[in-house]
């Protein structure tokens, strides 16, 4: 059985930081490409950041709103997935899911390219 499980949202204000991660279960972690997405209230499913492990290199993605404040990193020994988050904006407001996806494609962050998902982490953050 396939778990995601993210964990460290929380409330914080503007400017400040927070780091999420994920613990997956169930699946065969290095073959996955592991990413971030979020969604706030009446938008669609955004995608925020992904990790890939290529033979000799790590591949990171990131969209323009997020890049240069989240960093996405991922242990593969633990199995687990990290979303360090800096600078944080009121629009950064959403719930933030970890996704898993096989085999890996691109675009990286098509919402329906990821087979396994999380249940989400709340993110709030205040002006």
């Amino acid at each position: 059985q396939v778990q995601l499980v993210e964990s460290g949202g929380g409330s914080v204000q503007a400017g400040g930081s927070l780091r999420l991660s994920c613990a997956a279960s169930g699946i065969t972690y290095s073959m996955y490409a592991m990413a971030w997405f979020r969604q706030a209230p009446g938008k669609e499913r955004e995608g925020v950041a992904r990790i890939v492990v290529g033979s000799s290199t790590t591949y990171t993605y990131y969209p323009d709103s997020v890049e240069g404040r989240f960093t996405i990193s991922r242990d593969n020994a633990k199995n687990t997935l990290y979303l360090q988050m800096n600078s944080l904006k009121p629009e950064d407001t959403a719930m933030y899911y970890c996704a898993a996806g096989y085999p890996v494609k691109w675009p990286p962050l098509r919402p329906n390219d990821y087979n396994y998902w999380g249940q989400g982490t709340q993110v709030t953050v205040s002006s």
